[in-house]
């Protein structure tokens, strides 16, 4: 009886130590899950304030505040190292965000492919009568949005002008959406082209679009100059007692001035480019020893863009020279005519496009007028030949003589 009794008490025993164990594990199940819980919420809150943060840091880049936007990139990278892979992109933060207006509705990458159909498309929705642009205030005179679309076309081929300065045409797309599809007008770009390659560019393939052939297709630029400099060291003459000898560094500049119309100014001289770059904008100049003449570029087989061009003096210079010399027996009128034939390989150098031209053919042409004999000497490509640099000069397209 009493080893009944002593059983049960052990296990009444077992039983209460059981059940302490029970709830002591529970107990400490639950704080663990609670803690995760809290962790949990902790982390959501700190990558809700880093997206904040980084959507922020992405406005204030985009708006030029490049030190303000270093700032909070740090401060959400600080929160969440790997925030930048971890924002979606493809849906738009809540409206009340700082970064509300950052996203846009956009394809899956985040990017609009086709920025002109979609900004057509938001004009179309906007209004049942769509307009080019819209006046931010409240204006007492006409506004531009109220004229013609045919009217405004015709302003954008006068900011293009026949000089091809489309890099105007770009900054002026920049003005508002309206502005940014008429400056995607495929008529214009077609123009640009048809003005540059002529007959050669009849078919749009490779490309996409006519801006796509205007902005990639090899050619020259006419919105600037193509600048060459030499120098060289010339042994001078001995002294009269012979114990030195003079050195002489000369210097001398080439300079290549294409235009749209196919005409080309060439000139070599010893003047730097800052005396002699502002009197080459018009064909009209009045320097010395001015080659003018045409040319026209040739791709070969080898995908390779050159250009040819063929300058000599102009025609006023020659009748002024024989007209004061027609008197003198020392100087008769010319008999032969001289022009220059120069052949050069068009390509990119450093960050700009097609401004680089590397000579491969230089020769002279003199045509006697009594036989009609034509006499060509080449000229050997020395270290003399120094490639051409592209230099933009924005004076060249600052006025608009005539429209596109």
């Amino acid at each position: 009886m009493e080893s009944d009794s002593h059983l049960w008490l052990e296990l009444n025993a077992f039983r209460a130590q059981w059940m302490s164990e029970l709830k002591t594990s529970s107990g400490t199940s639950d704080r663990l899950l609670r803690t995760k819980g809290l962790k949990r919420t902790q982390e959501i809150a700190r990558e809700e304030k880093a997206t904040e943060l980084f959507l922020r840091a992405v406005q204030e880049e985009q708006n030029g505040a490049v030190y303000e936007a270093i700032k909070f990139y740090r401060m959400a990278m600080q929160l969440v190292p790997d925030i930048e892979f971890k924002i979606n992109y493809s849906r738009p933060p809540d409206a009340d965000r700082v970064g509300a207006n950052y996203m846009e509705d956009s394809d899956v990458d985040g990017e609009i492919e086709d920025l002109l159909a979609y900004f057509e498309q938001q004009l179309t929705l906007e209004s049942s009568v769509p307009k080019i642009c819209t006046p931010e205030l409240e204006m007492t005179q006409m506004h531009i949005s109220a004229l013609p679309r045919e009217i405004l076309m015709y302003i954008f081929r006068w900011v293009v002008s026949s000089d091809l300065d489309m890099r105007a045409l770009e900054q002026l797309s920049l003005v508002c959406r309206g502005f940014y599809i008429c400056a995607r007008d495929p008529e214009i770009w077609r123009s640009a082209c048809l003005r540059v390659w002529g007959r050669n560019c009849t078919k749009l393939v490779p490309f996409k679009s006519w801006r796509e052939m205007f902005l990639q297709r090899p050619r020259v630029r006419f919105d600037g100059v193509y600048i060459s400099k030499t120098s060289y060291i010339r042994q001078g003459e001995e002294s009269l007692d012979g114990f030195y000898r003079a050195w002489h560094h000369v210097e001398y500049y080439r300079y290549l001035r294409f235009f749209p119309d196919g005409h080309v100014i060439m000139l070599t001289t010893p003047e730097d480019p800052l005396s002699v770059v502002p009197r080459l904008r018009t064909r009209n100049t009045r320097m010395d020893s001015v080659l003018l003449g045409h040319f026209r570029l040739s791709q070969e087989t080898d995908n390779q863009t050159k250009v040819f061009a063929v300058v000599c003096k102009k025609k006023e210079e020659k009748a002024a020279e024989f007209q004061r010399n027609r008197f003198c027996r020392r100087n008769p009128a010319p008999e032969a005519e001289h022009s220059f034939h120069v052949g050069l390989h068009l390509s990119s150098g450093g960050r700009q496009s097609f401004s680089k031209l590397v000579w491969i053919h230089h020769s002279c042409h003199i045509t006697y007028k009594l036989t009609g004999e034509t006499v060509v000497t080449a000229f050997e490509l020395d270290r003399m030949y120094t490639p051409f640099f592209f230099a933009r000069v924005k004076s060249y397209t600052a006025f608009s003589e005539q429209p596109l």
